[in-house]
């Protein structure tokens, strides 16, 4: 470690994620489109994800942090004004579009893979180049379409039997053509993609160039920065998952050189080894002054409560909600019952700028009750009354955000 490497403490680090992905934020404040494109831009990106055991991923994750935010808000951005689009970063995501040059360099990457891929291969058919031409002649053909659009002949080419990805080919080339910028989702019908060609649907974003090499690590890597604050390069590169370690290493060391970054040693709050890690220099007053705050400051048992959907950007990084919350995390939807330690889609508690506990929830829409099967709070964490009717003020505001009548509480 160089002389003057300044340290910060996890509690610091742990405030300037939060802070820069919009979980300080107050959330009761006034939601409307235009505030949720910039919420979203503030985060980089909302993952998208199928699972509705209580409400979709991306629809929880933007009312943890807007508690007015309404679904026909996310759907207004994607369908209609397209300042928001749909494609993949680590996952299938909601992104800006005024990121959009920066993707061509990833539709390059996944046209090559139907080559080379053996699982494309075996999706697509026999003959995967004709499946694909004939998928987007009939788009151009007759518009906008579905998957179920397609027909598929069962007798001469059964389905791969491997669960969710027993693709048939039209829906693989469906796929193949949107992840390599030919088509676009243009909107879902009961969460079903409707796919359109791009050049008809954004015209003019698809006629922009490229972005440059170096503009494009450079985007990757100062963007992901201004969304971490604090990261190491393989951070910074799976943000958006489109450069390599090593790519995000070179622009680290030249940013450094130049002043913009500066380089920083991270406590754990696990007591773990401190991790060497860089930060933007011009934040470097505010870490100082967020490492000055006590834990205690940010520890509150009758502070508003925000449940984080499984796929939270905060709870991506397991390892590094370990290191800054302390806060052991796995999503266990796709682990065998029996080995589940907690729950099938359980949902992290933030309250202040601690993860305090976790709550397994289900929502029966049948009865429209949304039921929590149990209540877990972390070691050191008390169920004070304060903190109780905290959580209940959360689940009474969820339940009011997707539709259900009743909440219940199995064991707490």
């Amino acid at each position: 470690m160089r002389q003057g490497v300044t340290t910060i403490p996890a509690t610091a680090a742990r405030r300037a994620l939060l802070e820069a992905q919009g979980l300080l934020d107050a959330p009761d404040r006034r939601a409307s489109p235009a505030t949720l494109q910039r919420l979203v831009e503030q985060m980089g990106y909302v993952q998208i994800d199928t699972i509705n055991v209580v409400e979709r991923a991306h629809h929880l994750t933007l009312f943890s942090r807007l508690h007015e935010y309404e679904p026909r808000m996310l759907a207004h951005l994607l369908e209609r004004k397209r300042s928001l689009w749909e494609h993949w970063t680590h996952d299938a995501s909601a992104i800006p579009t005024m990121w959009y040059p920066h993707w061509k360099h990833r539709f390059e990457r996944y046209r090559g893979r139907i080559q080379r891929h053996a699982w494309w291969r075996a999706r697509l058919g026999h003959d995967p180049e004709r499946t694909i031409a004939m998928v987007r002649e009939r788009i151009e053909r007759d518009g906008p379409l579905q998957s179920r659009d397609f027909e598929h002949d069962h007798a001469n080419h059964p389905l791969p039997e491997d669960g969710w990805w027993g693709w048939k080919p039209a829906k693989a080339a469906l796929e193949h053509l949107w992840r390599g910028g030919e088509l676009v989702i243009t909107r879902r019908i009961n969460f079903q993609k409707v796919y359109d060609l791009t050049e008809r649907a954004m015209s003019e974003l698809h006629a922009l160039p490229p972005t440059s090499a170096a503009e494009h690590v450079d985007w990757a890597c100062r963007s992901a920065m201004e969304r971490l604050e604090i990261a190491t390069p393989g951070e910074i590169a799976a943000f958006w998952h489109a450069i390599d370690p090593p790519a995000a290493r070179r622009w680290c060391e030249e940013a450094l050189r130049r002043g913009e970054l500066i380089e920083v040693m991270v406590e754990s709050a696990d007591a773990g080894k401190p991790r060497r890690a860089v930060a933007l220099s011009s934040r470097e007053a505010a870490l100082r002054r967020l490492s000055r705050r006590s834990d205690r400051d940010g520890l509150t048992d009758s502070g508003a409560m925000r449940m984080l959907s499984p796929f939270d950007p905060v709870l991506r990084d397991r390892k590094r909600c370990q290191r800054l919350f302390g806060f052991d995390y796995r999503f266990e939807a796709f682990t065998p019952g029996p080995k589940r330690r907690f729950g099938y889609y359980v949902m992290p508690l933030l309250q202040g700028e601690h993860l305090v506990g976790r709550i397994d929830p289900k929502f029966h829409r049948d009865r429209g009750e949304l039921v929590v099967n149990r209540v877990w709070w972390e070691r050191g964490i008390r169920p004070t009354k304060a903190r109780t009717n905290a959580l209940s003020e959360a689940l009474e505001r969820l339940a009011g955000f997707i539709g259900a009548d009743r909440v219940r509480i199995e064991r707490a």
